[in-house]
């Protein structure tokens, strides 16, 4: 298979030899040299770099490849604008990831590289322990191990984190926290103004700023946390080493029609679209649902039953008498 690089042209008329300058031979003016944006400067560094690593040449790389020896030139130069199969191909050949490619933090330094290979096909159970024992042993909070009295209800809107927090709270005579109302609190605006005016990064802020603040001030409380918040790293490894989590998950059918009954009609104008949308989001999110250290299905029964399901669970885990 043949591949191409897009590439600045460089042709240009020729300007006369400069003093000192072979007869016969031309300068390119500076202006028609190729501009170079510093990403593409960095990804050729990083090919010469994997390239001489392997210990092969230019033209083992192209063979390997199937990219012709001039664009791979273009590429290590800082002038190639190559397309992603192109660089998949490279990655390929070189035998590194595309991520490692493109400069992926895990590929930043050499201990990093040892730690990707050591942690790479493990299972996902194996991975959790070693998160755990990285997050004790760098002081970042482990696997939760004393069993915190802090109880985190996560899971999609509508899941009845809310409804069936409150429920907890009272039963258990601990606080209830609703983190989105403390993210508002924090900046003087609703959630959807916030994300609308200052953006998602600025939001993601305020979320991990609020449940920081929450972990302080409370040693028990029953916590129900904003749908996302398991998209941020970050926030997510301080929800799971600082409470016990709880994920309440429900039907794609139940999340929607909660939503509407909390008075939010606007999944109404597309049903088809938005149950689409919500199942896209939920098969995104599992994963990280999961992580928590017990799942509850608020589908499966009636809400008392939910909640005395959900009681039963809490009371048990922190040793409290019923």
């Amino acid at each position: 298979m043949s591949s191409t690089i897009l590439h600045t042209s460089t042709a240009a008329a020729s300007s006369p030899p400069a003093p000192g300058q072979p007869a016969g031979t031309s300068r390119v003016p500076r202006a028609a040299l190729p501009s170079r944006h510093p990403f593409l400067v960095s990804l050729g560094e990083r090919v010469r770099a994997l390239r001489a690593r392997r210990g092969l040449t230019r033209k083992a790389v192209a063979l390997a490849s199937d990219v012709s020896e001039r664009h791979l030139a273009n590429l290590e130069s800082g002038v190639g604008n190559a397309s992603v199969l192109v660089l998949l191909q490279v990655a390929q050949a070189l035998q590194c990831s595309l991520a490692e490619l493109l400069g992926d933090v895990t590929a930043s330094s050499p201990e990093w590289v040892l730690i990707r290979e050591l942690l790479e096909h493990r299972d996902e159970a194996t991975l959790g322990r070693v998160r755990a024992a990285i997050g004790e042993m760098l002081g970042t909070g482990g696997d939760n191990a004393a069993r915190s009295s802090r109880v985190a209800l996560i899971g999609l809107r509508g899941a009845g984190k809310t409804t069936l927090g409150r429920m907890l709270a009272e039963d258990l005579g601990f606080p209830f926290v609703e983190l989105s109302r403390e993210i508002e609190q924090f900046a003087g605006c609703s959630v959807a103004e916030i994300q609308s005016l200052y953006g998602m990064n600025a939001y993601r802020r305020y979320e991990r700023r609020a449940l920081e603040e929450t972990i302080q001030l409370y040693t028990e409380a029953v916590i129900a946390t904003p749908g996302g918040l398991v998209s941020e790293p970050a926030t997510f490894n301080l929800l799971l080493a600082h409470c016990t989590t709880v994920w309440l998950k429900a039907t794609p059918q139940d999340h929607m029609q909660r939503v509407i009954a909390q008075g939010d009609m606007r999944p109404m104008a597309a049903s088809a679209e938005a149950m689409g949308d919500l199942r896209t989001i939920l098969a995104g999110r599992e994963p990280f649902y999961t992580k928590a250290e017990f799942s509850l299905d608020t589908s499966a029964q009636a809400l008392q039953p939910t909640f005395l399901a959900l009681r039963a669970l809490v009371r048990e885990t922190l040793r409290i008498d019923a």
